[in-house]
């Protein structure tokens, strides 16, 4: 699905967002940055957006790697990084989340951009993620939609059956991939229950934040054992 769409992911997005994706991934990469990691790991990387704003924000010999298990997505990833001249200390792989290829607590930050809701075991994602995360400093920042508020959720749900299948029909030739996109976010845990899933799967100090009415939401949570 995801490589169908790989040659339009951006454009797909920066239109059916209406521009507010940029924010809400600079909002992950902020509190990425804050933690001083000397390593960090992006996960469902994409077309690399958030890989290469950790790398273009993080300080000194900061390693910033991109995982994602779609070969043409990662093509992307690689040649925005080579337009914007951005080499060391910035790598991308194929990997699936639920086995990583990265030792036990060898990673500072995980962070992960709206690639949570396609994992095929999200409790065995969260608990793979939770392993290779530092057991004292380790954080994982999810940025992820989610249910919105009681308010806007009848209009939301108009959107995203009925007006984003078509403009994404239109950007991407595959409509199929965005009325995917909205059954995913109809199954997918409102905040709280995002945050018990964390914990059941052994982080700790999960806290979080919405944005967008609650469409979309950060959460963070520490690794200490």
């Amino acid at each position: 699905m995801f490589a169908g769409i790989a040659g339009r992911y951006d454009l797909a997005n920066r239109a059916l967002s209406l521009g507010m994706d940029r924010g809400w991934r600079r909002r992950l990469v902020q509190k990425a940055v804050a933690r001083k990691p000397g390593r960090v790991v992006d996960l469902a990387t994409g077309s690399g957006d958030v890989a290469l704003d950790l790398r273009e924000a993080l300080d000194g010999p900061a390693q910033v790697q991109g995982f994602d298990f779609c070969e043409p997505m990662l093509e992307q990833a690689r040649a925005k990084a080579a337009r914007a001249g951005v080499g060391e200390g910035l790598a991308f792989g194929r990997a699936d989340c639920l086995e990583l290829p990265l030792e036990d607590g060898s990673v500072d930050v995980l962070t992960i951009a709206f690639g949570l809701r396609n994992l095929e075991n999200r409790p065995r994602g969260l608990r793979e993620m939770r392993r290779v995360l530092h057991p004292q400093r380790g954080v994982l920042l999810v940025l992820e939609f989610t249910q919105p508020d009681a308010w806007f959720r009848p209009l939301y749900y108009l959107y995203l059956k009925l007006f984003m299948p078509v403009v994404s029909g239109v950007l991407t030739g595959r409509p199929g991939a965005y009325r995917y996109l909205a059954c995913s976010i109809e199954g997918f845990p409102d905040k709280a229950g995002l945050a018990e899933e964390m914990l059941s799967a052994g982080f700790t100090r999960v806290a979080y934040r919405g944005m967008a009415a609650s469409a979309v939401a950060i959460h963070e949570a520490g690794a200490c054992s």
